[in-house]
């Protein structure tokens, strides 16, 4: 399994305001490793257990598409009957394996922190990624709910930075969580001196 790690720059050592249902920006050694420079650890949280059936929906609606298609053409085109059919019941089981056991991988994986200094971030499925963003390198931070989100209660933050790697996205939380952690990000960021350029 590869892991890769993105620092994006050293961040200031002060600690920020504690965000709402459960979620804390911590002190400076929390997430420090003294002095301005940032550790890098693992995130602690987890994302929403909910996240496990929406991913699950988001890949069967996924699969479901191309087997639709397939499966009226075999019907429609008796002549090319088995040369449809059979990708069809080949996209059906690979879907069927995705959607019983990548879920639960993603869940297991996919973690996620905020402390007085910097935005943890872990994601993936076999190559995982693992970044740090400083909070004086934030420049914005979006909630995002899609329609199948917002049937299951989650939103995902994005939290956009002065870096060329990208905005840092925490998919999969309780939606009133993910609000509480954009207003309580927006504050601590406006209070951390840094470039955010």
């Amino acid at each position: 399994m590869h892991a890769r790690w993105w620092l994006l720059a050293s961040g200031s050592s002060q600690a920020g305001p504690e965000f709402g249902t459960g979620v804390t920006v911590g002190a400076a050694d929390s997430g420090t490793g003294g002095a301005g420079t940032l550790r890098l650890r693992p995130p602690v949280h987890r994302v929403d257990r909910r996240a496990v059936t929406w991913w699950r929906t988001r890949i069967l609606l996924a699969g479901a598409a191309p087997v639709i298609v397939l499966v009226v053409l075999g019907s429609l085109l008796s002549e090319a009957r088995w040369w449809l059919m059979v990708p069809a019941v080949a996209v059906a089981v690979a879907t069927a394996a995705a959607a019983a056991g990548m879920p639960m991988w993603w869940y297991r994986v996919h973690r996620w922190e905020v402390t007085g200094d910097a935005v943890y971030t872990r994601t993936g499925a076999l190559w995982q990624e693992w970044r740090v963003a400083p909070l004086s390198r934030v420049q914005t931070v979006d909630s995002e709910r899609g329609p199948l989100e917002q049937a299951f209660g989650l939103a995902s933050v994005t939290v956009t930075t002065a870096s060329a790697k990208g905005a840092l996205t925490i998919p999969g939380l309780d939606h009133r969580r993910a609000t509480d952690l954009v207003h309580a990000l927006t504050e601590a960021t406006q209070a951390t001196p840094g470039d955010a350029t």
